[in-house]
This record gives C-alpha cells, structure tokens and sequence, in this order.
C-alpha cells in the first residue's frame, strides 16, 4: 500500500483499530480468566495455569496497543467490533473457541489492521500488529495441542514414557501416564505436565 504520511492519528482508522485491538485483548484476558476457572473446578489445574499464563500476555497486549492512543489521552473512541461469546462449561470446547479467537486475530484482524495503519502512516503501529499477531499464532497452536490432548484422553498420557512436572512441587517423574497423585506433595493429576511442556526448563 502506498503510505500517506499527512493522516491525522487523531482521525486516523489506525486510532479505531488500537481501541478496537485493545477491547478485544481485554476481553481475552478476561475469557480466559474465566476459562481458567472453569478448568480450576474440572480439576485441571494445567489447563488453568496455561489459560491464566495467556490472560497474562493478552493484558500485555492491550498495554501496547493502549500506550500508542497516548496522544488522544482524555477523549473517547467510538468504534464497532463483533465479540464472541464462549461461556460453555466444556473445558475442551472452551480451548477450542480460543483456539479460533486467537487464528482469526492472526489470520485476519490484525494483518488487516497492520496494513491500515502502514497505509496512513504508522509504520511502528503496523510492526506492532504484525508482531503481536505472531504471538496469537502462538496462542491458537497451545490451545489446540491441549484442546487435542483432551479430547482425545491423552493430556495425562504419553504413548512411550516421558517426564512428568508436577507444576505444585516440581517434582519430575519418569512414566508413560502422570500418576493420580503427586508423590511428593499429593496434589491431583490434574497438575502434571508433560517436562518437554513444562516451563523454563529444556524438557529433558
């Protein structure tokens, strides 16, 4: 696109889009808050602490996109936007949805909005939708990996043996399934992971 330098940010679409970008990161963060409870009450305390870690990194998002309306701080932004509504108790479906969430931000939302924004000029914006959309690509990935291992009965087993973490204590054990509880602290199944998984560390 070829970039018009003399757009006004304050009139700017870009300007719509960052309010745009930072309700629906907002309303991630919140989602997923809310998922990780659902999980929390199934047991799966994995599947919580994956949710809330991504509730963590949407709230970063929404920082950045927030920071760059600086200029207009004390105005209002009115803008249209469709959300979606995820509020089954299904555990599975819930990392499906945002499975779906986080490739249409990917896909189409934000490469949009990076392409309006270099268009009128804004070429730090645009790198910021770009880059961020990478990291949704990430997000979508995780969640369908765990949306799988679910469903398919395999979140707490591995074909072949392999480490286990217990995200409590850190205990790690070698088998092919998670035990039914920790060894070490007694807490339930449903705080294993996978150590390839687990965080900071090599997995190995």
């Amino acid at each position: 696109m070829v970039q018009n330098m003399a757009t006004d940010f304050k009139t700017s679409e870009t300007a719509k889009n960052l309010m745009r970008a930072f309700a629906g990161e907002s309303q991630a963060r919140n989602r997923y808050t809310m998922a990780a409870e659902r999980a929390k009450e199934q047991k799966l305390e994995v599947v919580e602490a994956v949710f809330r870690f991504t509730a963590d990194q949407e709230r970063a998002h929404a920082e950045v996109f927030y920071n760059h309306l600086q200029e207009l701080d004390g105005t209002e932004i009115t803008v249209d936007g469709g959300y979606p509504v995820n509020v089954t108790s299904s555990v599975a479906q819930l990392l499906r949805y945002a499975m779906g969430n986080e490739y249409k931000e990917h896909d189409e939302v934000y490469k949009a909005f990076a392409e309006v924004a270099e268009s009128e000029g804004f070429s730090k914006i645009a790198v910021d939708f770009q880059n961020i959309a990478k990291v949704e690509k990430l997000h979508g990935d995780r969640f369908s990996m765990l949306a799988e291992q679910l469903e398919s009965g395999k979140l707490f087993l591995c074909d072949v043996e392999c480490g286990w973490m217990c995200l409590n204590c850190g205990t790690v054990i070698e088998t092919k399934g998670a035990p039914a509880k920790c060894p070490v602290c007694g807490v339930d199944q449903g705080f294993f992971i996978r150590l390839a998984l687990a965080p900071y560390t090599q997995g190995n």
